[in-house]
């Protein structure tokens, strides 16, 4: 049996991930998505940018063949080679079982090992923006591998991530706990216990086997399906015995409220979302009335309903789509404003600017706080004055924010997506979603294919069209609840 580096990381994400990965049906998987690909891609060329800056050299062995790579970097350490690059470092636990990694580099210390006065480091390139700890375990289960290769245990380790560079780890914190998280792997290898199924869906959706596990908890109607209810809170249900829909639909809310991580607020909510999906009908929030009260939903003769697609790798928001909504005359336009080139993202934030205020008192209605973080960053980017963007903020209402706040929807989580489609609502290009979109803007770029940004546009402009179906459900709603706006 083997125990990769890569399975250690994927049992650290999720423990039925690394199971499927040593002994699911591989038929069963799905291809990576284009955003997944896409990452995997940038990750390359950010290592291909570090290594530039080291003179190294790869073990030569047959693709797949361990002990052998492994052979081919003991003698690339015994011959004392500066740095080596995909080196295999391999052991072979008391059980049989084969652990092996292979570090993006390993560079020579002076020091004492069984090579003579000098030893190895591992350094790991991320593409991260801070030291995962996950990135940290996988570091020190390198160091594990290369102590028993070398006869000594290195000072330190490096994790090499974006914008910061080189970054040293703690290897006396992190061994117990890689050592912890080794045991467990381990010990469900080698007994063969499947983990019971969970969908977290941020940790979930990029996961290959995301849909063979995702449909098998739709027939159990499993509560990770429940909006709410985290890994641990289901950790309490299940010594509850309240695992399954019906059960915590029916359970008195003021038990639940005195369990750990749970309260009045949490446990109330829980069993109400329950009951919704359950029955299949929408509940009134239990502080709907104050929330309105608070944060009235505007309507207007002209609405605006506005949605963003960025490219995080690049810090770029490269389009800004607006709809103008006019109830009196009963029409709607979609204005896509669109940085064709990274340089242009200047252009289509004046853009942006010239278009809202010349409907200076029209509501700005979007799905989420990023659309507002994005007006704040990009004002400060392009020294945009105060007296313009904080009228402009101020008119922006998040429906995100109401639909939380002000109903409990028969859905699985409160995404746009599921909520206007839960609505009724369909976009056009039923595979797009805001990780397609950045994969498409990528690929205009290198190929100037403009069906790219037209297909970009579309999705965009479903986004702003399903926000609006979102607002007239809700003040619908609030009418059906006799709360007026």
């Amino acid at each position: 049996m083997l125990l990769t580096a890569q399975l250690l990381l994927n049992y650290q994400r999720c423990a039925r991930r690394a199971f499927l990965d040593a002994y699911g049906d591989p038929s069963q998987k799905v291809p990576p998505s284009d955003f997944l690909l896409k990452l995997g891609q940038d990750a390359l060329e950010h290592q291909r940018l570090v290594l530039a800056n080291y003179t190294w050299v790869r073990p030569v062995y047959p693709k797949g063949d361990w002990p052998a790579g492994a052979q081919a970097t003991l003698e690339l350490m015994q011959q004392g080679v500066e740095q080596i690059h995909q080196g295999v470092l391999l052991t072979t636990d008391e059980s049989g079982l084969v652990l092996v990694s292979s570090p993006d580099l390993l560079v020579k210390q002076p020091g004492l090992s069984i090579f003579g006065d000098w030893l190895y480091t591992p350094i790991d390139i991320k593409l991260s923006k801070r030291p995962k700890l996950e990135y940290q375990i996988i570091l020190t289960f390198h160091v594990y591998l290369l102590a028993t290769m070398q006869g000594a245990w290195p000072e330190t380790a490096w994790l090499c991530i974006r914008d910061k560079g080189q970054l040293a780890i703690d290897l006396w914190q992190t061994l117990p706990q890689m050592q912890a998280l080794l045991a467990e792997l381990i010990l469900i290898l080698n007994q063969q216990q499947e983990p019971e199924i969970f969908i977290a869906r941020n940790s979930c959706n990029l996961c290959t086997w995301f849909d063979h596990c995702y449909g098998i908890a739709q027939a159990e109607q499993h509560l990770s399906l429940l909006p709410g209810v985290t890994t641990s809170r289901y950790a309490i249900l299940q010594q509850q015995n309240l695992t399954t829909l019906e059960a915590l639909a029916q359970a008195e809310p003021t038990q639940l409220a005195v369990l750990p991580g749970f309260g009045s607020e949490i446990a109330n909510k829980l069993v109400r979302q329950a009951q919704a999906v359950m029955h299949n009908q929408p509940l009134p929030h239990p502080h709907l009335a104050s929330f309105a009260t608070n944060f009235p939903l505007p309507t207007s003769p002209i609405e605006l309903y506005f949605d963003i697609e960025a490219e995080p790798g690049l810090n770029l928001a490269f389009l800004h789509g607006v709809l103008v909504v006019d109830r009196q005359q009963q029409t709607d336009r979609f204005h896509p404003l669109l940085a064709e080139r990274p340089e242009d993202e200047a252009i289509a934030w004046q853009q942006f600017l010239d278009l809202v205020h010349t409907y200076p008192t029209a509501p700005i209605f979007h799905f989420c706080a990023y659309e507002t973080q994005t007006i704040e960053r990009l004002a400060q980017l392009y020294h945009t004055p105060p007296h313009v963007v904080k009228p402009l903020l101020a008119r922006c209402v998040d429906l995100h924010k109401w639909v939380t706040h002000g109903v409990i929807l028969p859905i699985e989580n409160y995404t746009l997506k599921l909520i206007a489609r839960w609505m009724g609502f369909e976009w056009r290009d039923t595979e797009a979603n805001g990780a397609q979109a950045i994969c498409w803007y990528s690929e205009w770029l290198k190929t100037g294919d403009r069906q790219l940004l037209e297909s970009i546009i579309l999705y965009n402009e479903d986004d702003c069209r399903a926000t609006w179906q979102v607002k007239d459900w809700l003040s619908v709603f609030l009418q059906s609840q006799q709360i007026t706006s």
